[in-house]
């Protein structure tokens, strides 16, 4: 493939006559974007540190990254590595690298290496713009404030003399860059030796780097929004928003898993033969992850067997029970007092007896959840559903609004916190104003508009998007004060402590461009995926691909002979993706909108290599699986697919 290199070395007379006064010498070099990937350091760093040292100067340290021009990521890697006794920074990059370091550093720093005016990219990922560098490196005389990009009339010979008490005469908004090139010169005590430099004329057939920092300042506006990275796909959320919910037919047959959460499978607690009714226990939870399984319809169990699951690929232990069609209750289905007059351990009981999980996807049992252990200052209910196509959450929002209220004041006092926050994305107003009115009196609840984003929905997206705070690697919400809930969980949590039904049916989506009527549906848990589509006029023709989930997170169902669950939020049947994979390029991207600040081109290639010790290393278990980082893959590299077989191959080491 070919190699878009941005930067070269300067020759040995250039280095010895920049190094010439200078000593302690601390290295950052980039290693090279948009060329093949390779998991080694580029070579410019270890022949400028013997050159360096050659000159009789003192090298303090050095450090390697990928992607200097990313300030966030950057930032935190340069964060105290710096050594005392440093005097200068040297940087081996193109000159947006060199820009952020100078930026970041509080040192003098000076260009080791030149940007090369190549016919290309030039390393501004996540961008449709390419920078061509305009070959006329000025850093190392302004203190790394590029005259070109930041003064508005590109001026290289110091000021117009149009500014106005330090703003620019062009743009009142913006700071005079001359201005600060001379605050940052005279406080590296070097204004003078840049007085002393000969008159420089700017060459204006060069590329016009306005409008490309007027187009990456506003992507990267985009990108920082409330949370680093993410991605906005296109939400095509028209096709079944409007929508009201309608209960789905009964099923004449439901299977049952007895897996649909997190932690240990439910042990059965009926036999073949045995008659059930609606809500009864037929699953015991077998751990303290775990959560206990109801039958959602009254009839006979006709099996208890591995059947498939529709999120592993393989079969699972499930009961099949075959309708009466009477929906009979059990006779512990009843209310219970309101959440005022229960203890917060009787609304865990209570929550924990009705099998209630998370229900946007990642089935925790909600009764752990419930019991932190640590002081929770907000219980955060998401309602973002930032997935494209699903609109189950949404009309639960407009539909069930006062539920949704009863469970997140429930959770308020079990949790013993004093504010309740209700995340709802900006592609929702109708819900927004809902939920506002109906809150209008409530001092401990507000709704918050977040900018449509994905992923916010992921818990830790959605903490540092209202609160500002990071939860820490391999912490839990808990550590920041928080508990996260889905708006469809704490409605469940709502119907177990008012009617005492537990978790047996959820709203759920069935969409996409490729199902002939689409529709939102209260739908009982064990309800086979394949009635759903033929009960929706099946699909328009037969090459599509068809998921439990949404498109970025969904399972593919290759067989839809599967139950639905409690973590089922919809059903999609879209267009088959015929992309075809490539080599990594190194473009940046999957780095610029990992939500977890990851570098995901590395697990792709560790991956490969069976390296699995090297993905631990570049910590792979904090990825979230959002598929951020393969939907804006250049190449069009499966990701999630690889940095999944990672997880479990780490998972049999320890």
């Amino acid at each position: 493939m070919e190699n878009y290199t941005k930067y070269k070395l300067k020759s040995n007379d250039e280095l010895a006559e920049l190094l010439a006064d200078k000593d302690n010498l601390f290295i950052v070099a980039c290693n090279k974007c948009f060329k093949e990937f390779e998991t080694v350091d580029e070579p410019e760093c270890s022949e400028f540190e013997k050159f360096a040292v050659e000159q009789g100067k003192t090298v303090t340290g050095s450090i390697r990254v990928d992607f200097l021009c990313n300030k966030t990521l950057t930032e935190k890697k340069l964060q105290n590595i710096i050594p005392e006794g440093t005097e200068n920074v040297i940087v081996i990059s193109c000159g947006l690298g060199i820009q952020t370091v100078a930026d970041l550093a509080g040192k003098p720093v000076y260009a080791a290496s030149n940007s090369l005016n190549y016919t290309g990219h030039h390393g501004m990922a996540l961008t449709k713009k390419s920078c061509d560098a305009c070959a006329q490196c000025y850093l190392n005389i302004t203190g790394g404030i590029c005259p070109i990009v930041d003064c508005s009339k590109s001026l290289v010979n110091g000021q117009c003399g149009g500014a106005k008490d330090g703003k620019c005469e062009v743009d009142g908004n913006k700071d005079c860059a001359w201005e600060k090139i001379y605050r940052r010169l005279e406080k590296q005590g070097r204004l003078e030796e840049f007085l002393n430099q000969p008159v420089q004329l700017r060459d204006y057939s060069k590329v016009n780097v306005n409008v490309i920092r007027n187009y990456v300042n506003a992507v990267r506006e985009e990108r920082f929004a409330g949370y680093y990275g993410g991605v906005h796909p296109s939400e095509r959320k028209e096709l079944s928003e409007h929508i009201a919910l309608a209960r789905f037919p009964e099923p004449k047959t439901v299977v049952i898993s007895m897996s649909q959460h997190l932690g240990a499978p439910a042990s059965p607690v009926v036999q073949v033969g045995d008659t059930v009714k609606v809500g009864q226990k037929i699953g015991e939870a077998s751990a303290f992850i775990s959560a206990p399984v109801h039958s959602s319809v009254s009839g006979t169990v006709v099996a208890v067997e591995p059947r498939l699951h529709a999120t592993r690929g393989s079969e699972v232990m499930a009961v099949v029970i075959e309708s009466d069609g009477k929906n009979t209750l059990h006779e512990s289905v009843k209310p219970h007092k309101g959440y005022e007059e229960l203890t917060p351990d009787e609304i865990i009981e209570i929550v924990r007896e009705a099998g209630i999980v998370g229900m946007g996807g990642a089935g925790f049992p909600t009764a752990v959840k419930l019991k932190p252990n640590k002081p929770i200052e907000a219980v955060i209910l998401n309602g973002c559903e930032c997935e494209p196509l699903l609109t189950a959450d949404h009309r639960v929002l407009l539909e069930f609004a006062d539920d949704i209220i009863y469970g997140l004041k429930a959770v308020l006092k079990t949790v013993d916190a004093q504010k309740g926050i209700i995340v709802i994305e900006d592609n929702k107003p109708d819900a927004i104003a809902l939920m506002e009115e109906k809150l209008a009196d409530c001092d401990n609840i507000e709704v918050v508009t977040a900018r449509t984003k994905y992923p916010q929905g992921a818990e830790k997206s959605l903490i540092k998007r209202v609160t500002g705070r990071t939860v820490p690697r391999g912490g839990l919400p808990a550590d920041v004060g928080v508990v996260v809930s889905n708006i469809s969980t704490v409605k469940a949590i709502s119907d177990a402590i008012r009617t005492g039904m537990p978790l047996i049916e959820r709203v759920a989506t069935v969409t996409g461009e490729k199902i002939k009527n689409p529709g939102n549906y209260i739908v009982k848990i064990g309800t086979s995926v394949k009635e759903m589509i033929d009960y929706c006029g099946g699909t328009t023709d037969d090459d599509v691909q068809i998921k439990m989930g949404g498109p970025m997170m969904g399972f593919e169902l290759t067989d839809l002979d599967v139950p639905m669950m409690k973590g089922s939020n919809g059903i999609i049947v879209v267009d088959t993706d015929q992309t075809q994979p490539m080599e990594c390029i190194k473009c940046g991207r999957c780095v610029d909108v990992c939500p977890m600040e990851l570098s995901p081109l590395y697990f792709a290639k560790y991956a490969d290599e069976q390296n699995w010790q090297g993905m631990k290393d570049m910590n792979v278990m904090d990825c979230v699986e959002c598929r951020s980082c393969e939907f804006i893959c250049s190449s069009k590299i499966p990701l999630v697919s690889k940095i999944k077989a990672g997880k479990n191959a780490i998972r049999e080491m320890k």
